[in-house]
Parts: C-alpha cells; structure tokens; sequence
C-alpha cells in the first residue's frame, strides 16, 4: 500500500468498462428497494417500520427513531447500511415491550416518510433479507452501445466479481490505513474499530478475489475449492470436482468462495489455500491484526449473481439499469464492469 492509502484498480472480468458517464445526479438516480426474507406476524414486542429515506445514511434514521421511541439505540435495529446518496426504502425494528407504538407518522420529513408499520415477535438482524432490488440511472452515457449489449449480456449469464464496494474502505481507502494503526496500538472507539476491522477483512479478500479474476478462475470450480450456495451463507467443500459440481457452478447455483481472513483454519485445500496464503503473506500486518482482535475466519462467494437484469436507453445519453443482487453484494461491482462513473 503506498502512502496516499490509494486503493488498488482490481482485476476486471470482461476487459473493464468500455463507457462513461455518471450517476447520483439526483437520490432518483439510484433507487434501492430492500427485499425482506420473512413475513410478518403483527403482533410482538418489536415495531417493524418501513421507511423510505432520501440522503440519509441508515445509522442517522436508527438513531432518530430511538430518540423518538425514547428507548436505547441498540434497541432499533436494520437489516443493513443503505446509501445516504440515494433513494433507499429498508425496515427498522424498535423493541418496545409493554409498550404502545407512538405515532410513527410525526417523524416524516422531506428526507424520511414512514410508508408501513406492524409489529413482530423478534428483532430485526443484520443479513436478513431476502436481496436488494436497484434501479440505477446513468446520465451523460458515452461509449458503444454494442459493446455496451455484449457485456450485460455476458454478466447476465456469468455474474460479476463479487468485490467489496468502494465505499467498505473509505475515502480513498482510508480505513485500511486506520486498521494498520489500531493494529499498532491506537485506541478507538468500538464502533470505529468495527468498521476498520471489516475494512481489512474485505482488503484482503479483494485482493484473493483480483488474482483468480486476473487468471479467469473467479467462476470456475478449482481443485480445494469451498463452495457457497447461491443466496445462502451456507458452503461445503468437495473431494472431488464431479460432473454434478461443474454444473451448479456453470448455472450460478453454487458458486466458489475466497476466505474473510480470521483466526481459525481455512477450509480451503490445495492450490486455491496456496494462493489465499499468498495474499494474506503480503499484507502480513493486516492479516495478524484480525487475527489479533479475535475476528473468526469466515467465506463469501467469489461471484455476485446478477437477477432480473435489465436495461434500456431512455434517450441516447441516459442508460437505464434494474436488477436484484443477494444480501452483501455491491451494485458498484456491476457498474465498474461497464461505465466508468465520473
């Protein structure tokens, strides 16, 4: 890493983007519509609100909804972060036992509209969702439409690198420098140390991630292999390469994973644990530190499954993009296969 905290141009799998333009003109511009994964009974301790927030971040919205509730902010709880620059509609859950819902309504604004509210007998956890619906529009669009055609009609068939987002790291990844420093000895507050210590963890996959899309192996089945099932957190290894694993992976069921680096032994064998072994060697600081801080060794899916993928041009210069990822994936792994966002 050099001393601007630069974060690295990461492999790309079909010769990068080709065209230009940009998004985020407007919170329209980029639309995110949370999908959840369980019903709701009505009836519980925990007030489930839906609400539909523009230029807001998720934690700013939580944190609201607390003081408005007048109970402890770690009694509201979200699926997961959604853009602040954007127009995100997710659910909240509030424990409010014995209690009766307040008037939900009186903390709409011109940022934040309360669009449904229910009751349930549990909380609200990180990573329970069912995926993300986007609608991204892309302005000032300069390039081959025909190239253009050919790449979406690859990643709608084959997916995309499933990389951590820009956004994990910071300005100009500044958080992989902030996790080297509370890897030395730097005190910092629990929620920041969080936050730097997942910094490191995505770095580092990343990196494993770059080299097998660099050697065209990112959604290919390799000898010592662990494999994630699609929209699941669930993997298995296998002994062998059958026939039968060769074809979940050729049709997105299954997919190939990369370690989240941490304490424990990686369940990765032969040659793909010699080459997550090279990367964590590399970055040896980082990797030490997470293990340092007790952060469990974990896997996530090398490949982001892109669903219901669609695309129009409304006019010549404006690119019209829909499509729904599994809980985790980044809608800027996609773009940065196709348009270079100014």
């Amino acid at each position: 890493m050099n001393s601007t905290h630069s974060l690295p141009d990461w492999a790309y799998a079909n010769g990068g983007a080709q065209s230009q333009g940009i998004i985020r003109t407007i919170p329209d511009d980029f639309i995110v519509n949370e999908i959840q994964s369980f019903e709701l009974s009505g009836t519980g301790e925990h007030a489930f609100i839906l609400i539909e927030k523009c230029s807001e971040n998720t934690d700013y919205v939580a944190r609201l909804l607390a003081r408005f509730a007048c109970v402890r902010q770690r009694d509201v709880s979200y699926a997961g972060l959604k853009d602040r620059h954007a127009r995100t509609r997710q659910w909240f859950s509030v424990w409010l036992p014995g209690k009766p819902d307040p008037d939900w309504q009186e903390i709409n604004s011109d940022t934040i509209q309360v669009l449904e509210a229910t009751r349930h007998s549990k909380k609200l956890k990180r990573g329970s969702l069912a995926g993300n619906q986007f609608n991204i529009c892309v302005r000032d669009w300069i390039g081959d439409k025909a190239i253009l055609e050919q790449q979406l009609q690859t990643i709608k068939t084959q997916g995309v690198p499933n990389y951590f987002g820009a956004q994990r790291f910071g300005r100009e990844g500044a958080n992989i420098a902030k996790a080297m420093a509370l890897f030395s000895g730097e005190k910092v507050s629990r929620n920041l140390r969080s936050i730097y210590l997942s910094s490191a963890r995505s770095f580092l996959f990343n990196h494993i991630l770059s080299k097998r899309v660099a050697s065209q192996t990112w959604n290919q089945a390799l000898l010592g292999d662990v494999f994630m099932f699609d929209n699941s957190h669930s993997f298995f290894t296998a002994e062998t390469l059958d026939e039968s694993i060769l074809k979940r992976v050729a049709q997105l069921d299954v997919h190939p994973t990369a370690t989240l680096w941490g304490k424990g032994e990686n369940q990765a064998t032969a040659e793909v644990a010699l080459q997550e072994q090279e990367i964590v060697e590399q970055f040896e600081q980082l990797a030490k530190g997470l293990c340092a801080f007790g952060v469990d060794q974990d896997r996530r899916a090398l490949r982001s499954h892109i669903q219901e993928l669609q695309w129009q041009f409304i006019d010549s210069k404006t690119l019209e993009l829909s499509f729904t990822l599994n809980p985790g994936c980044y809608a800027t792994a996609l773009l940065r296969e196709i348009v270079k966002v100014a």
